[in-house]
C-alpha cells in the first residue's frame, strides 16, 4: 500500500468557539492549512498520464480546492447554535461571506468536515484501490488535528 499527502493552498478563515473558556470564544481567524492522505495501489496500466501514481497530485489539489478551500476562504465559519455570534454577523452587510456549519468550528470538527467534502470525489479511472483515509487541518504551524477513517 502506497500513501500520498497533498497540501494545498492555504485558507484565510474566520471562527470563533462560542463556550471556549479563553480567548477562542472571541471572533478570530487563522491561516488554515488542510492535507488529504490518500491510500491505494500505484496505477500499473502502461502508457497511461497516471502509470506509477495512485492519483495526480494536480487532480486530488483541484478536489481539495473546490471542495473545501472555496467554500471557506475569506468566509466567517460559524456553529449554527451560535446565536449571539450569529447576531453579529447579521448586522454586517449581505454579501459578507458566512459559513453556518453543525457543529462548533474547532481544527477537530474542521478537519472531519473537510474529509467528508473530500472523501466522495477520490476516484480513480484506472481499477486500482484507492481511497481518503485522513484529513489534516492546520490551525496553526504547531497546532493541529486529524479526522482518519480506521
Amino acid at each position: 500500500m502506497t500513501t500520498i499527502i497533498r497540501r494545498f493552498v492555504e485558507t484565510d478563515t474566520g471562527h470563533r468557539v462560542p463556550n471556549h473558556k479563553s480567548k477562542c470564544r472571541h471572533f478570530h481567524g487563522h491561516r488554515y492549512r488542510f492535507e488529504a492522505e490518500i491510500h491505494g495501489d500505484v496505477v500499473k496500466q502502461p502508457g497511461v498520464s497516471e502509470e506509477g501514481m495512485l492519483m495526480d497530485f494536480s487532480d486530488v489539489s483541484q478536489i481539495l480546492m473546490e471542495r473545501v478551500h472555496d467554500i471557506i476562504d475569506h468566509a466567517f465559519v460559524i456553529y449554527e447554535g451560535d446565536e449571539e455570534g450569529k447576531r453579529a454577523l447579521d448586522l454586517l452587510s449581505n454579501d459578507h461571506r458566512t459559513v453556518v456549519v453543525p457543529f462548533i468550528p474547532t481544527a477537530e470538527n474542521l478537519a472531519k468536515w473537510a474529509f467528508e467534502q473530500v472523501e466522495p470525489h477520490i476516484k480513480t479511472a484506472y481499477g486500482n484501490a484507492l481511497s481518503l483515509k485522513a484529513m489534516h487541518c492546520r490551525e496553526t504551524p504547531k497546532s493541529w488535528a486529524t479526522w482518519r477513517k480506521d
